[in-house]
């Protein structure tokens, strides 16, 4: 079925030069409180840990939460001093004097992130938005100086890296640290009056869930002598080398995954799925081309979730809910809060009994508005556990179809296993935790011989 959409495709980067003004936003913080540091300084600064696009347009989120406060850009930090300048340049050109970056913080270096987070204060946030394989060692030293963190996702690249970061949130709870994940779409306004509607009992009993991402090819071609070079792999590999950012099925759907676990208030006791590559692919990452999943939650409802890369192809990017009074929409494409209740289970534009209010602001800034609040307001604020927790949802799922096993939510808690142990001992001339053969090609997930759980 088609999804319904209310609202353009969009993006993050591209959101705040679509919106313009910036209104109403006193009403979302509910009264912004300065007291964040001693004496008249009450500015929250930030450092950016990663200086790619997705950590820039956290930066401009952060920068345009309205009656927010002072924010400003203090610091960066990346192992590639031209990436930080390039990004540097083009935040400094889009937000003036907010970005308040002098040369002195500016670090380069695979320890760059501790002397980013050294020159912060309580109050301050460490923007944790590299690639997924080092999520847990930034986020850990934060908590460790008492310094807010935001994490994008995904949070690790292996369940052990995952538990690793599950005790940092603890740690944080105890320090009244606070912890923002980038599963966005959890503040939408919309979404948030569809899951009261659901809770009051308005769709019946919810029996099943469909989430999919589909969309076209995205392979990796050979990189010659680059591909057994670590700096080479932490550039190109992002989506396609599993020990770096978890493959392009995790950096994905993980917001699907993550809403059908917020839907039914419950995680996922079991993961079945299967996938493949397409006929004839000149692939040399290690992603299949098609994952699909059937999660089976407790009480024995399904939520079958999908992903395809491949062109000329029918493409779909939503979440759907199946109840037993009605059907709705929870997403739509490129997480628009396209959020609709029907009739019965038919999911079209003539059968909606129900819209709710249109969200003001893009799902990357209510995340924002909201911890800032939390922030200027001292409000509990740790979303370490169930990020973490969609993420080894998420890895269920990976796992499953890349081993051909059932894999449980119990083996996921238990599972120790990650693909480069060593991630805080890199240096510009480590070996690559993973090699490709002659021809550039990386190993793909067999099942049957295949392990990551």
């Amino acid at each position: 079925m088609a999804s319904i959409q209310r609202i353009p495709q969009t993006t993050r980067r591209r959101f705040l030069q679509q919106s313009g003004s910036l209104a109403a936003g006193a009403a979302l913080l509910g009264g912004a409180l300065p007291a964040v540091h001693a004496g008249e300084d009450n500015t929250i600064r930030l450092a950016l840990l990663g200086c790619g696009g997705r950590g820039c347009g956290a930066v401009r989120d952060a920068l345009s939460v309205p009656d927010g406060g002072p924010v400003k850009l203090y610091a960066m930090a990346d192992i590639l001093e031209p990436k930080m300048a390039g990004a540097h340049k083009s935040l400094a050109q889009q937000l003036g004097d907010k970005v308040d970056v002098t040369e002195d913080r500016k670090f380069v270096g695979f320890d760059a992130y501790r002397k980013a987070i050294d020159i912060l204060r309580p109050g301050d946030v460490a923007m944790c938005t590299t690639r997924a394989y080092i999520r847990p060692t930034h986020v850990e030293y934060a908590v460790q100086k008492g310094i807010n963190v935001f994490m994008e996702k995904p949070f690790a690249s292996d369940p052990g890296s995952l538990h690793r970061l599950l005790r940092a949130g603890e740690e944080a709870k105890k320090k009244n640290v606070k912890i923002a994940a980038g599963l966005q779409c959890r503040h939408s306004p919309a979404r948030q009056a569809l899951i009261q509607r659901i809770r009051d009992g308005a769709m019946g009993d919810i029996t099943l869930l469909r989430a999919n991402r589909l969309g076209g090819a995205s392979w990796l071609g050979s990189q010659g002598e680059k591909s057994n070079d670590l700096m080479s792999q932490l550039q190109f590999g992002r989506i396609h080398l599993l020990w770096l950012g978890s493959g392009h099925f995790v950096d994905y759907l993980i917001h699907q995954i993550d809403e059908c676990c917020w839907i039914k208030d419950a995680w996922p006791v079991s993961a079945d799925g299967f996938g493949g590559r397409a006929p004839g692919s000149t692939d040399c990452g290690q992603n299949i081309d098609v994952y699909s999943i059937e999660y089976t939650f407790a009480d024995g409802t399904k939520a079958f979730c999908g992903f395809r890369r491949m062109k000329a192809t029918r493409t779909d990017f939503a979440t759907y809910i199946h109840g037993t009074k009605s059907a709705a929409q929870f997403s739509g494409n490129v997480h628009a809060a396209t959020v609709h209740q029907f009739r019965d289970q038919r999911i079209a534009a003539d059968n909606i009994a129900w819209t709710p209010e249109a969200d003001a602001y893009s799902p990357w800034q209510y995340e924002w508005n909201d911890f800032i609040a939390s922030i200027r307001n001292d409000r509990p604020h740790n979303e370490c556990q169930r990020a973490v927790y969609s993420d080894l949802a998420t890895l269920m799922g990976r796992a499953a179809c890349h081993t051909g096993q059932t894999v449980t939510w119990e083996q996921i808690m238990k599972s120790t296993f990650q693909f480069c142990p060593d991630v805080d001992r890199l240096t510009y001339d480590s070996p690559v935790p993973v090699k490709a053969d002659e021809n550039g090609q990386f190993p793909v997930p067999i099942p049957g011989q295949w392990t990551e759980i």
